[in-house]
């Protein structure tokens, strides 16, 4: 769903009166963002438990979309979504990555990632294709944004009980 936030949130903040740069310059953020939360989470992968990590990134995402829609709508909190967003973006990819690795061992990763990123890709399109069906629908993004808070509160749930294991070779 995190793709509705990349096809859709320059034409959110349009709609809400800000100029176009904002939604550009929020973009570019997320991009230069999403550098350090994937080198951060894959140096946290290594001291705590990557299940957790990955919950509370899930957590950290819906939280933040709903500060994001919930408080005063500005330049500056737009780029303070923005970053945030793009440091927990692709944060999950490492840990992820390490996750399928341990759960299933090193020779099964390269068929498990392939599952992962085929249904991400679905899941992609349906965050963008969903967002603009949503909007066409009511004419507001708000219930597309409580999807995604809800959404990642689910994914959160689902990644806590996990327990990790130790690699195991193939």
């Amino acid at each position: 769903m995190w793709v509705f936030i990349g096809v859709h949130l320059p034409a959110y903040l349009l709609d809400q009166g800000l100029p176009a740069q904002v939604g550009s310059t929020a973009l570019a953020l997320i991009g230069l963002f999403n550098i350090a939360g994937s080198l951060m989470a894959g140096k946290l992968a290594g001291r705590f438990s990557r299940s957790h990590l990955l919950a509370g990134i899930y957590f950290s995402r819906s939280v933040a979309v709903l500060l994001f829609t919930q408080l005063p709508l500005s330049q500056f909190s737009v780029y303070v979504f923005a970053a945030a967003m793009g440091f927990l973006w692709l944060s999950t990819v490492p840990l992820t990555n390490g996750t399928v690795a341990t759960q299933f061992g090193l020779g099964n990763v390269g068929m498990l990632t392939g599952m992962v990123f085929l249904w991400h890709q679905v899941g992609a399109f349906l965050g963008g294709w969903l967002g603009g069906r949503i909007f066409d629908l009511l004419g507001s993004y708000e219930a597309m944004w409580w999807m995604c808070i809800a959404l990642g509160v689910v994914a959160a749930g689902f990644c806590w009980p996990v327990r990790q294991r130790l690699l195991v070779p193939a």
